[in-house]
This record gives structure tokens, sequence and C-alpha cells, in this order.
């Protein structure tokens, strides 16, 4: 129970945080919420993949490389060097697609409609329709906001 009820808090709260001003009171309150969903989610799914290893093994990459994600996101945050916020785009982008792969995986082949897809397309589908989202949210950053190089060239 506690995992779908994080489940569905943090596709909200995720995509309410990305539809938010960067940086306004509802990005940052959002996206806190969104965090600590995945780490609910993820602890649960750890748990679950532990009982059943036979069944739910697959998840656990899913949910390390989403655990991953949000921890470079969330820590690259407090970070106030140039080209920060665009690291930060990456990682909970990556984080929330993890997040709908996992869910795709493992309850795809149970959904209307979705149940009529071969099963690599659950693994591929969230991927297809994140990255663009992901470049597309870096196009919108000012140049200014670019990472420095740390080598000049002479």
């Amino acid at each position: 129970m506690l995992h779908v009820v994080a489940g569905l808090t943090g596709v909200v709260c995720g995509a309410t945080a990305a539809l938010a001003r960067k940086g306004g009171p509802v990005h940052v309150a959002f996206g806190r919420i969104y965090g600590w969903a995945l780490v609910a989610i993820i602890a649960t799914m750890a748990a679950m993949a532990v009982m059943r290893w036979q069944e739910n093994w697959y998840l656990v990459p899913i949910g390390l490389v989403a655990g991953g994600a949000l921890a470079i996101g969330w820590l690259d945050r407090r970070r106030q060097t140039p080209g920060h916020d665009r690291v930060h785009i990456v990682a909970m982008g990556c984080s929330y697609v993890a997040l709908l792969t996992g869910f795709y995986v493992d309850n795809g082949p149970h959904l209307p409609l979705w149940r009529y897809l071969p099963d690599w397309a659950f693994w591929v589908i969230p991927s297809v329709v994140g990255l663009p989202i992901i470049i597309a949210a870096l196009r919108r950053r000012p140049a200014s906001h670019a990472v420095e190089p740390l080598l000049e060239p002479k």
C-alpha cells in the first residue's frame, strides 16, 4: 500500500515540479515531496524484491538508476556553480524516467492498451518520451548557465 501511495505521489509531484517555474516555491516544495516519495518507492521496492527475488529482481537496477539520479540531482542543486542547474535537470529527469520505466515494466502487461505492446516497449517508451523533454528543458536554459570549461585552450 505504501509503495502505491508513494508511486502516485511521486508521479504527480514530479510532474508538478517539472512544470513549475524553476526555483519557485511550487517547484521547490513539489520537488522535495517527489524526492521523498521516490526514496519511499525505492525502499519498498527493495523490500518486495528481497521477498520475491525471482519475480522482482529486474526492478532493482531500475531503482538503483532512479536513486542514483535522484542523489545527483539533489546534491548538485546545492552547488552554486555555473551549469549546476543543467546537471539538476538531467539527473531529476532521469530519475523520473526511471520511475516510469519501473512502473511500466512491472505493470504495463496488465494495463488496457499497453498489454498489446511487446515487452521491450515497456523498457523503451519512457526514455523515448522523456529524453526529448529533458533536451527541451536544457535548451530553455540561457547560455550563461552553461558549464565553464576546466581548461581554456591556448
